[in-house]
């Protein structure tokens, strides 16, 4: 992306998590469950690909738990890339 002449700002999500209000925005009329991390902890021990949370739910587990979300997470121009997503970032 700085190869292309984008300036990122890094937010390391662990140390300095986004909150509910955050997390709605960010997720906007996106399906929440894309957003979730399969590899995490928590997402395996609450057999989440099986019983997917309401999207209320899976905000507040975010929001608690931010290594449940899907990273890297790019906001460019509206537009928001989550996970690894070689042609997502190829479009900006």
């Amino acid at each position: 992306m700085e190869e292309r002449g984008y300036h990122l700002n890094f937010r390391d999500l662990i140390k300095n998590k986004l909150s509910s209000t955050e997390l709605e925005k960010l997720i906007g009329r996106h399906d929440h469950e894309d957003f979730l991390n399969p590899r995490s902890e928590i997402y395996r021990k609450n057999e989440m690909k099986e019983n997917p949370p309401s999207r209320r739910e899976a905000i507040s587990m975010m929001a608690k738990h931010p290594e449940l979300i899907r990273r890297p997470v790019v906001v460019a121009g509206g537009r928001v890339v989550i996970g690894y997503d070689e042609k997502g970032m190829i479009r900006f």
